[in-house]
């Protein structure tokens, strides 16, 4: 089984940016379709993002598309999530998952693999 560690995460200011970075080990990144969720206090965990693992399409929640953009480096084994034009909102622990040969999904239960989350705080 993928695991994964999530970092990047950090206290930034409304309209700032931040790159987060969901690193893999033990099994190669390219044949998982890879997600991000996020879970604000006292809120269920919601998908963010997704790039599958057949072509890399990606997708994203209507609440960030145009803001987020999510992407994959194989040589690295690391999938990314640049955010933008980050708004108060958007504060939450962000976690990445990930699933062998999966197609995106939006459901906790489409990836088998989490990483254990980073907080991101978005407060002027």
């Amino acid at each position: 089984q993928v695991q994964l560690v999530e970092s990047g995460g950090g206290l930034v200011q409304p309209g700032g940016s931040l790159r987060l970075s969901c690193a893999a080990s033990g099994k190669t990144l390219d044949y998982y379709a890879v997600g991000w969720f996020r879970q604000a206090p006292g809120k269920e965990r919601e998908g963010v993002s997704c790039i599958s693992s057949s072509d890399s399409s990606t997708f994203y929640a209507d609440s960030v598309g145009g803001r987020f953009t999510i992407s994959r480096d194989n040589a690295k084994n690391t999938v990314y999530l640049q955010m933008n034009s980050l708004k108060p909102e958007d504060t939450a622990v962000y976690y990445c998952a990930a699933e062998v040969f999966g197609p995106c999904g939006w459901d906790l239960s489409d990836f088998g693999s989490w990483g254990q989350g980073t907080q991101v705080t978005v407060s002027s």
